[in-house]
C-alpha cells in the first residue's frame, strides 16, 4: 500500500509569524507557547504580543531543551491546568518534536512554527524522543500531521548560518536515503510504500539544494532575505520533510542514531553535521561512483559539514567504538534495514573508517 503523509497548511515567508493571525485562532484561542529562553528573548516575546493583540490568551513555558518523555509529561499538566486548546512549538527541532507529542497526549491540534531551517522535522508525523540525558530513545508515530507550519523566513535568516548549513546536510540526505528505498521497495516512515509524489519531492529536494545552496549560505551570513534562501529553506523544511516521511529513510540517518552509542564531543555537533556522515557512509556502503562521492564530499566542505573521523571527534576511536556505533544503527526497527541489502554493525564499522580513508588521501 502507497502512502503519502503531509501537514494541513504549510505557510513560509518574511514576516510569517506576524501576518498570520486569522490562520492561528480557526486552530484556538487558547495555546501553549512552548519556546526556550534563547528563543523567547529573539522572537518568542514579541510572537506573545501579537498573539494577545489578536485577541488570543498564550501561556508560555520555557523548554527545557530535551525532547524527553518527563519534559513532554511536564508541559501535558502545565496545559490539562490551563484548559489550552492548541500547542505551538516556536524553536528547534527538540522544541518542535516535544509540541507534537504535547498535543498528541491532549488531542488538540499542533502549530509549528521553526526558527531554524536545520531539520526537517517541522512537517512530520513522528517525533524523535531521547532520554533526560540525551540518548536517542525511540520513535512516536502519530496520525495526522501537524495542523500548521508556519515559517518565518525573517527570523530564520538571522539565525547562524552552521545550522542552515546542517539542514542542507540533512536535506541531502532525503534522496540518497529514498533511493536505496525505492530499489528494495521498502516501507516509509509514513507506514506504507513510496507514492511517485514522495519520490518526485525527494529529487527535488537534492536538485535544489545542490542548485541554490551556496547562494543561500552567503545570503544567511549577511542575514538577507533571497531568493535562493528562500528555496533553502523550503528545500530543508517541505521537501525533505515530505521526502523523508514519505519516500523513506535508510542507512544515513541509522547511522546518525549509532553515534548516539558514544560519550564524547561527537555529540557537540547538530544533527545534519551527524547525518553528513551518516550520508557519506552510507554511499560507500552502496559504492556509489567516485564522481558522486566526490560532488557529496566537496560539498560538504564548501558548507562546513564534517568530512573526516576528526572533524566529527572520532579520531581517537577504536575498533570497538565503530562496532558500537555499528550495532546501535542496525538495531531491530533501525531504518538502515530499508537498505536494499543486509548490513552487518562489523559493515557500518569499516565503512565509517573507509570514509575518512578516501577523505583524507584524496
Amino acid at each position: 500500500m502507497k502512502v503519502f503523509a503531509s501537514p494541513s497548511r504549510y505557510i513560509q515567508g518574511k514576516n510569517a509569524l506576524f501576518t498570520n493571525a486569522k490562520t492561528l485562532k480557526q486552530l484556538g484561542d487558547s495555546p501553549i507557547l512552548l519556546c526556550d529562553d534563547v528563543v523567547y528573548g529573539i522572537v518568542g516575546e514579541r510572537f506573545e504580543s501579537y498573539l494577545i493583540d489578536n485577541g488570543m490568551t498564550p501561556v508560555h513555558v520555557a523548554f527545557n531543551g530535551e525532547a524527553s518523555d518527563n519534559e513532554i509529561s511536564r508541559v501535558v499538566a502545565i496545559a490539562k491546568e490551563n484548559g489550552n486548546d492548541v500547542i505551538i512549538g516556536l524553536g528547534g527541532g527538540k522544541t518542535i518534536d516535544s509540541a507534537k507529542a504535547i498535543a498528541d497526549l491532549l488531542a488538540v491540534p499542533v502549530i509549528i512554527a521553526p526558527t531554524i531551517a536545520s531539520t526537517d522535522a517541522p512537517t512530520s508525523a513522528l517525533s524523535v524522543i531521547y532520554t533526560d540525558e540525551g540518548a536517542f530513545e525511540k520513535y512516536i508515530f502519530y496520525s495526522k500531521n501537524p495542523d500548521l507550519v508556519l515559517v518565518d523566513t525573517q527570523v530564520i535568516c538571522q539565525a547562524p548560518k552552521r545550522l542552515l548549513a546542517s539542514g542542507i546536510a540533512d536535506g541531502l540526505a532525503t534522496w540518497v536515503e529514498a533511493r536505496a528505498v525505492m530499489q528494495k521497495n521498502g516501507d516509509t516512515m509514513a507506514g506504507g510504500n513510496q507514492t511517485l509524489a514522495g519520490v518526485a519531492i525527494a529529487k527535488a529536494c537534492e536538485q535544489t539544494l545542490f542548485a541554490d545552496g551556496l547562494k543561500a549560505m552567503a545570503s544567511c551570513d549577511r542575514q538577507v532575505v533571497t531568493p535562493a534562501l528562500e528555496n533553502v529553506i523550503e528545500a530543508n523544511t517541505l521537501l525533505s520533510g515530505l521526502g523523508f516521511e514519505s519516500a523513506g529513510l535508510a542507512a544515513a540517518h541509522a547511522i546518525h542514531n549509532g553515534f548516539t552509542a558514544l560519550t564524547g564531543a561527537i555529540h557537540h555537533l547538530t544533527h545534519g553535521e551527524k547525518v553528513a556522515y551518516g550520508t557519506l557512509t552510507q554511499l560507500f556502503l552502496e559504492n556509489r561512483s567516485r564522481e558522486e562521492i566526490d560532488r557529496y564530499i566537496d560539498f560538504y566542505q564548501a558548507i562546513g559539514m564534517p568530512t573526516t573521523l576528526k572533524e566529527m571527534h572520532l579520531d581517537t576511536a577504536t575498533q570497538e567504538d565503530f562496532l558500537k556505533i555499528g550495532r546501535q544503527a542496525t538495531m531491530a526497527g533501525e531504518t538502515i534495514h530499508q537498505m536494499p541489502f543486509v548490513i552487518s554493525p562489523e559493515d557500518v564499522a569499516a565503512a565509517l573508517v573507509a570514509v575518512d580513508a578516501y577523505v583524507t588521501s584524496r
